[in-house]
């Protein structure tokens, strides 16, 4: 099945066209035609399919001919994660999480930052591309880039955590989640938290844990975390 996306349908929609680059690609590339079937979502949730009643390569037009509401998990999971310094290593962790089950993520900016500004946008397609190609109906939340004192101050969740690289008595992460619960996790960049910006997330109920053995990547981490969090809710 090859799923398509568009922000704007809702289960009010009879007809609808799709914009014009994407248009293009399912008339001119995948070469569809009137009365083919077509499966989109809104990134809400709902899995439309479609039939196509005008294949124009500029303006390809749609009637709904059913709706389906997926029921969202249990769980959620909130990434609070670093960009990295090389830009195409946190579209991958963005692409992998999407893939593997994150509800939000929220790029945050540390004191041992190396990057200090992400495109959104581009972000953004990475989330949809992702979120297609493994034929999900929720569109994970992308946050602006947002300091670490501000995330702090207006993160919620039932269990918070951090990971960093301080040599202090951590548990494994797999020892502290619980199924159905919604989690944050805190992903430092490539130098580590801070011991203040540590200390600041005990002081608003954070709990270290430990991401095994070995020393990781600021997206390994994060993949990983997103991993165990899945695991646990499988």
């Amino acid at each position: 099945m090859q799923l398509f996306y568009n922000a704007s349908l809702d289960n009010s929609f009879k007809q609808f066209h799709f914009p014009a680059e994407e248009s293009k690609h399912i008339v001119k590339v995948l070469r569809k035609k009137e009365n083919d079937i077509l499966k989109i979502t809104n990134g809400k949730g709902y899995l439309f399919e479609a039939k196509i009643i005008e294949a124009n390569p500029k303006k390809c037009k749609a009637q709904i001919t059913s709706t389906e509401k997926t029921i969202p998990r249990l769980h959620s999971l909130h990434l609070a994660v670093a960009p990295t310094k090389m830009n195409d290593r946190f579209e991958w962790f963005l692409e992998k999480a999407t893939e593997i089950g994150v509800n939000e993520i929220t790029p945050i900016l540390c004191e041992h930052s190396e990057r200090k500004v992400i495109k959104p946008e581009r972000l953004e397609k990475v989330l949809q591309s992702a979120m297609k190609q493994s034929l999900q109906t929720f569109l994970p939340k992308l946050n602006p880039l947002t300091t670490y004192e501000d995330f702090l101050k207006n993160v919620t969740g039932d269990l918070k955590f951090i990971a960093h690289c301080e040599d202090e008595e951590k548990a494994e992460l797999k020892r502290r989640l619980a199924a159905d619960k919604d989690v944050v996790i805190l992903i430092g960049p490539e130098g580590d938290f801070s011991s203040n910006e540590i200390q600041l997330a005990y002081d608003t109920g954070f709990t270290p844990v430990s991401l095994g053995r070995n020393r990781l990547r600021t997206e390994t981490a994060a993949i990983y975390a997103c991993t165990v969090v899945a695991i646990i809710n499988s």
